[in-house]
């Protein structure tokens, strides 16, 4: 058979969920069908450690894809005339952009539809292209995966689709993310807030992120504790879009450390010195902090909202987002609650096991088996 997956997302040493997710899940499912031939359709230059498999081969199709218009031009016009010139068995959207002019079976994968509640978040262009397509690909998807059960239920209500027809496949935990040892951590602390402990945020730097609000929690922890503590955003800025009305008190200013995008060594060590995560953004289908918050071993406050109460479960303090003084609560809580801290820890342990990479390849194969067999038919 011949499978085409659009892996245009599959950039190196950039990698966000969407693309992480396409590398985790169709790496292996290559790999559990070696008698198969997977065209990856990149849209630049690929990486050659994204196609290291006999039965990937890679193609790119140009040009990048970087505005809404050219994503159109893209799977409207280029996409579906290489799919029919390469006569593919099956296409496969791990981002949920599918060709609406192809006629032949097509798999998306859509994790979240933010931009359908909050499209002020995005530039005109995005939430514009968004909020017309992919009702559209919902429509045309021959099957619909998504990440979470609430992103199931989100986008079966929002664009009028049986939930039946919505299979979910989990996000999984990754394994280069780690426990830091206490002179590990220490060190690392030495070198990247003085020492002091300090709490994480991951993510991009996004108004849907809800950043204003985490440092203004922030802030009332300091004036509420007079602790040392510091708090560190790991991320870069999306869209270009900024954060919002954000703003940084004088007196804290120097307990505030912006990263930028990071290395995956540097990341998995911020989460493995960190004393607890605070993520509590406004919307998310999945949350994949919370998960790696657990695979370092540390607490974790989120937010009660869409998917976080699935994903986290009974590892984390779960608030209101848009509540200051509920975020501040919960700071206070792990900061003089140490028998607090070991249970949310131990928890975080069970509930991650809920969530493997090669379980959700499994259960992709699954899907794309009986697509295939319907094809054969």
């Amino acid at each position: 058979m011949k499978i085409a997956v659009n892996v245009r997302l599959l950039l190196k040493d950039r990698l966000e969920g969407i693309g992480n997710f396409t590398e985790q899940i169709f790496l292996r499912v290559a790999a559990l069908r070696p008698q198969d031939d997977f065209y990856f359709i990149f849209d630049r230059e690929p990486h050659p450690s994204f196609y290291d498999l006999p039965n990937i081969h890679p193609l790119v199709l140009t040009p990048p894809t970087r505005h809404p218009l050219l994503y159109v031009y893209w799977f409207q016009w280029a996409l579906p005339r290489l799919l029919k010139k390469l006569s593919v068995h099956l296409f496969i959207s791990p981002d949920g952009n599918l060709a609406l002019p192809y006629s032949g079976k097509q798999l998306a994968v859509i994790h979240d539809i933010n931009f359908h509640h909050r499209p002020e978040d995005l530039p005109w262009a995005y939430a514009r292209y968004y909020n017309y397509f992919f009702p559209r690909f919902a429509q045309k998807a021959n099957r619909l995966v998504t990440v979470s059960d609430y992103s199931r239920q989100d986008i079966a209500s929002s664009y009028h689709l049986d939930p039946a027809l919505i299979d979910v496949i989990y996000n999984g935990a990754f394994q280069w993310i780690r426990p830091l040892g206490p002179e590990e951590a220490s060190d690392w602390r030495a070198l990247h807030t003085g020492g002091k402990p300090y709490f994480l945020y991951v993510g991009s730097v996004h108004p849907r992120k809800n950043i204003p609000n985490l440092i203004q929690a922030f802030e009332g922890f300091k004036n509420r504790t007079g602790s040392d503590f510091q708090l560190v955003l790991a991320g870069a800025p999306m869209f270009r879009k900024g954060t919002g009305t954000m703003s940084v008190s004088e007196r804290y200013e120097k307990d505030i450390h912006f990263t930028g995008r990071l290395s995956r060594e540097a990341l998995a060590n911020y989460y493995g010195a960190a004393f607890a995560l605070v993520y509590v953004p406004y919307f998310e289908g999945f949350g994949m902090p919370v998960l790696e918050a657990m695979q370092a071993r540390i607490p974790i406050i989120t937010s009660k909202v869409t998917s976080l109460p699935e994903v986290a479960g009974a590892a984390a303090l779960q608030v209101d987002p848009s509540r200051v003084d509920e975020i501040i609560a919960a700071m206070i809580r792990l900061y003089d609650d140490t028998s607090l801290v070991e249970k949310l820890i131990e928890a975080g342990d069970d509930q991650k096991e809920r969530f493997k990479w090669d379980e959700s390849a499994l259960k992709f194969n699954e899907i794309m088996e009986s697509l295939l067999a319907e094809q054969a038919d």
